[in-house]
């Protein structure tokens, strides 16, 4: 059998929030100013800064997305458990592109989960980064012992859990990619390489969590813009080893952008299979290379990207992770795609002024010189900072330097 829970929903949105009246407050403030897109840096700054104030003040435990994904050399989770905590970020998806939430329940003797939700959230305190995933399922009964149905949602109750968690509790909005947001939880779990904000597979009301509005439309962030250089090793065509670079001190490799927005430069896929939002999301996998022996996995978004790129690409997404493990994370970075680009090739442009440019998607290159072309030792950095001018890097030369150098751009990242 199983149990429909209707689970006090009217009742837990009125409660609870008359005693986070700070937070409220706040909220509005947010919601005013931050429909104004032309928030300077600083002024955001301040404003995440009164933020946390207001949840410390509600009674939250605020808490930031790079203590919480902490891990140790196995790439395990070193974080504390403490519950409740609250987390702010950006929603980086919509609630149905990465899973199919739709209800069906199933018994556990079934061994399928059923609905599944699942969306991301971006670090955006001062001084946090990093980024978090949420996760619910509809059949607990298959991950909790002894598989009893009544662990599991029924259609009904799955749905209604749908719409708490995808609408503001205070206003009723449908919550969007770009959207800022606090996140309440009271469990969480380690699995596949990260700490994922869960119900730790438990229907009981007390492992709930939720989402409150803090601000709509406050803006995805900016992509960083990396290479496969950055995330993976060249292959050693050894089956029994992995690639990744993993660091645990999050300085390098894939856990520095993991849970991040990031636009991976110069690939080309090695098979199209995976290529199909209809595809479960383990059948969403394609393979890539940046054709200098190194290799890496997209997973397809639940909708169309268009037709397979034919040549070289850019992709813009979400640095996931799936080790497969709930004991290590040293491997299975991923790219959750979310928008497929043109690659613009390394190549300068040098003007009569003389000024150098080159396609403003290359934020990981830098433009060095040497005096004389096949000299031993590094080539310098130039010494002139680079300026964004219509959609591409632009350093104006000075013209003596100018003649007596060779300019190239260096990837460092």
């Amino acid at each position: 059998m199983f149990v429909t829970h209707t689970r006090g929903r009217v009742k837990r949105a009125a409660g609870p929030r008359a005693d986070r009246k700070p937070r409220e407050e706040w909220n509005e403030w947010m919601e005013m100013n931050m429909r104004n897109r032309s928030l300077s840096p600083g002024r955001r700054a301040l404003a995440l800064a009164a933020l946390a104030a207001a949840l410390c003040a509600g009674g939250l435990n605020a808490e930031t997305h790079w203590n919480l994904q902490a891990v140790n050399a196995n790439g395990a989770s070193a974080w504390s458990p403490a519950y409740p905590f609250t987390v702010v970020g950006v929603l980086l998806t919509d609630p149905d592109e990465m899973l199919d939430s739709t209800p069906n329940f199933q018994p556990a003797s079934a061994g399928v989960m059923g609905g599944e939700w699942q969306m991301v959230v971006q670090a955006v305190w001062p001084g946090d980064r990093g980024g978090t995933v949420c996760w619910m399922g509809q059949n607990y009964a298959l991950r909790r012992s002894p598989g009893d149905d009544s662990f599991s949602y029924s259609n009904e109750a799955w749905l209604a859990e749908m719409a708490r968690l995808n609408h503001d509790p205070a206003t009723g909005h449908a919550f969007r990619k770009g959207d800022l947001v606090s996140i309440t939880a009271n469990g969480s779990l380690f699995f596949g390489g990260k700490r994922n904000i869960n119900e730790m597979h438990r229907n009981e009301p007390e492992y709930d969590f939720t989402l409150s509005l803090v601000a709509s439309n406050y803006g995805l962030p900016a992509p960083e813009v990396l290479s496969l250089a950055s995330l993976v090793r060249t292959n050693d065509n050894n089956p029994a080893t992995f690639e990744d670079i993993f660091d645990p001190t999050r300085a390098t490799g894939g856990e520095h952008w993991q849970g991040m927005r990031v636009r991976l430069n110069g690939l080309t896929l090695l098979e199209t299979n995976g290529w199909n939002p209809a595809n479960p999301w383990g059948g969403r996998l394609c393979a890539v290379t940046d054709g200098e022996n190194r290799f890496f996995k997209l997973r397809h978004p639940r909708y169309s990207l268009g037709p397979p790129p034919a040549g070289v690409f850019d992709a813009i997404g979400i640095l996931n992770q799936e080790s497969g493990s709930g004991a290590q994370g040293t491997n299975g970075y991923e790219l959750f795609v979310q928008q497929v680009l043109p690659a613009e090739p390394a190549v300068l442009t040098l003007a009569s002024t003389p000024v150098i440019t080159w396609p403003g998607s290359l934020a990981n290159y830098q433009l060095v010189y040497t005096n004389i072309l096949g000299a031993p030792g590094p080539w310098q950095p130039a010494t002139k900072v680079p300026a964004l001018v219509n959609g591409r890097w632009t350093v104006m030369l000075d013209p003596a330097e100018a003649q007596t150098r060779f300019y190239r751009l260096q990837r460092v990242q």
